[in-house]
């Protein structure tokens, strides 16, 4: 079903409105609101995921995962697992085979997260392989974001401190944005097949 253009140039995308996520951002900075957060997610049977690492600008130096997104239609939740580690009941929600999880470069990912703690993946949508059926061939999420809704993601906060005492409000709506973004892109796409 190509119903959308395979690729598109940069200088096209930067031609496009901004979209930025304009729900509820809950942001989780110890192991029990985690735990609360994790367990109210349960009960969610779809949502968008993705993380943030802190930037290391030093040959040799790495750094864990640093932030969790995991967004509904109208809130997401920033878990600092910096400050939370993967918790128990995170666990169960990322291995959870009743909740679909909507992500873009997945594997990179959960590699990343289990480095913080062993855990098996369950009912999760890469939407690069996804969107490949619609006739997109890009593999960005700000591309295939553009190419859906003629709307640009701005990455400006990529490279800041995920680790930051405080994050800011514009480190908080870029991350909670590429998790809401990744949903969106995939019911969007589901309402298609469904009318197609």
């Amino acid at each position: 079903m190509k119903i959308f253009s395979p690729t598109i140039e940069k200088s096209e995308v930067a031609k496009y409105p901004t979209a930025q996520f304009e729900g509820r951002i809950i942001t989780i900075d110890t192991k029990e609101e985690a735990e609360r957060a994790a367990r109210a997610l349960l009960n969610e049977s779809i949502l968008g995921l993705d993380t943030e690492t802190r930037p290391a600008f030093r040959k040799g130096v790495h750094y864990h995962v640093s932030l969790l997104q995991l967004s509904t239609a109208d809130t997401c939740f920033l878990f600092r697992l910096c400050r939370t580690g993967l918790t128990d009941t995170l666990i169960e929600l990322l291995e959870s085979t009743n909740i679909k999880k909507i992500g873009v470069s997945l594997h990179d990912d959960f590699n990343s997260l289990k480095a913080r703690r062993s855990f098996t993946p369950g009912s999760f949508i890469e939407l690069q392989k996804y969107v490949a059926d619609f006739g997109i061939e890009e593999m960005s999420l700000q591309k295939i974001y553009a190419i859906i809704f003629a709307r640009r993601i701005s990455k400006s906060q990529r490279l800041t401190n995920w680790e930051a005492d405080v994050l800011t409000d514009k480190q908080k709506i870029y991350a909670a944005t590429d998790a809401w973004t990744c949903l969106n892109i995939y019911k969007h796409l589901e309402n298609i097949k469904k009318n197609k």
